[in-house]
């Protein structure tokens, strides 16, 4: 009932770009639909026309994927009753079923599986599914246009993921933006194929892997961020529970005992338009800074709503496994810097108490401006009065500084 009254909600906000079939069935419900209401109004259209089978409830899947991680059979139970909403036909929801089981394996096992829901559904419908995943999977992406119809879309979502191969060098996680535009390429309906491949790639990969080039311009109904995006997607994955220091429905989290007796608030020594400071400086920013970038968790309320803010999710630790794409993530944190820096703003960048990873995207942020590693190294953690980089964060710095080199030797005609 409740999913039911926001549909229409958000349909009364006279919505751009809606489906014909989702806007036939909104509009058909009544202004204060119920859930079964909703949900008879798109059986009558079935009945009626036949033509609830479009791609629209599989787009939206994403949110439902992440509702019982614990459980794939209440998922499956969740992902029908939230599609025949909107879409009567059984086609529309056997591929929400599959999509989210899908979403729910990446999440918990770092893989893809879209047959994981097979079994799920009834054996012809397994049958027939498994056809159509084998023809995606053989086919080149292309192949499935026009994508209006849900088997379709979701066909060429598949099939852009599973034509995209997963970089053997470098950054892995570069397959969500490759897979992704690929997806785009089909055409016909392509915000709707790439939502759907976006959201099994993002389950695969994370937040971590996508650009803060494109969280930053990220932005929906009513009126979210990325930010906000984060927020909902904990919650709704942990039940509604909050994570440490009550994160994401904390105003403010206090970082006052963890600071190492040096509270830091410092100048880049190569740019005095960055500051980097711990996250008690959050509590009295620099009147210059109109942009914040943070490397730890933050209250709600914490970073002023007039500000610019974006986060990266570093955890303080030395084991590979604790922080995964942490080379491509210490990289977009730095370039996210200088792309602030570029506009004209000042930064404030921090983490917890400016001493391990502040200190690693300073550095990083220097050797963007051409600064060598070991002078970098050296500027930032004398600048800091706690800087000590541990020893993953390190040697993902002496990684860049070795593909910088690469770049450079290519670029001169060197070879490598």
């Amino acid at each position: 009932d409740a999913i039911a009254v926001r549909f229409r909600d958000w349909y009364d906000t006279r919505p751009p770009d809606i489906g014909i079939n989702t806007r036939a069935v909104i509009s058909a419900a009544g202004p204060s639909p119920t859930g079964a209401a909703m949900t008879a109004a798109a059986r009558s259209r079935q009945e009626r026309t036949g033509r609830t089978g479009s791609n629209g409830s599989l787009m939206r899947t994403a949110a439902v994927g992440l509702v019982h991680l614990d459980d794939p059979v209440a998922l499956a139970e969740a992902a029908r009753a939230v599609s025949a909403l909107t879409h009567a036909d059984p086609r529309a929801q056997e591929a929400c079923v599959l999509w989210s089981l899908a979403i729910r394996h990446a999440v918990l096992e770092g893989e893809y599986d879209v047959r994981a829901g097979l079994a799920l559904l009834s054996p012809d419908a397994a049958a027939f599914w498994s056809e159509r995943l084998d023809e995606a999977e053989q086919s080149e992406p292309a192949t499935f246009n026009p994508n209006g119809y849900v088997v379709a879309a979701l066909q060429a979502a598949w099939s852009a993921i599973v034509h995209t191969p997963i970089p053997a060098d470098g950054e892995p996680c570069g397959q969500l933006v490759a897979a992704l535009e690929n997806a785009v390429r089909v055409g016909d309906d392509t915000d709707t194929v790439a939502a759907i491949a976006g959201a099994l790639l993002g389950a695969r990969w994370g937040m971590s892997a996508v650009p803060a080039s494109w969280r930053r311009i990220l932005h929906g109904y009513p009126g979210l961020t990325g930010m906000d995006l984060e927020r909902l997607a904990y919650l709704t994955a942990h039940g509604g529970r909050t994570g440490k220091y009550g994160w994401p429905l904390v105003d403010h989290i206090d970082y006052r005992d963890l600071q190492y007796g040096r509270p830091a608030v410092v100048r880049h020594p190569h740019d005095p338009g960055v500051w980097l400071a711990g996250a008690t400086a959050l509590d009295d920013i620099p009147s210059d800074v109109d942009a914040v970038v943070s490397l730890c968790l933050t209250g709600r309320t914490q970073v002023p709503s007039h500000m610019e803010h974006l986060n990266f999710r570093i955890m303080d630790e030395s084991d590979p496994a604790a922080n995964p794409h942490l080379d491509h993530v210490i990289a977009d944190a730095a370039r996210t810097v200088k792309a602030l820096r570029d506009e004209g703003k000042t930064v404030l960048l921090h983490c917890v108490a400016a001493h391990s990873r502040t200190p690693t995207v300073g550095i990083a942020y220097a050797m963007l401006l051409g600064v060598p590693l070991e002078r970098a190294m050296d500027d930032v953690c004398s600048a800091l009065p706690a800087a000590h980089p541990n020893r993953g964060f390190r040697s993902a710095l002496r990684r860049a500084a070795e593909r910088a080199d690469v770049i450079a030797l290519s670029s001169t005609g060197g070879g490598v």
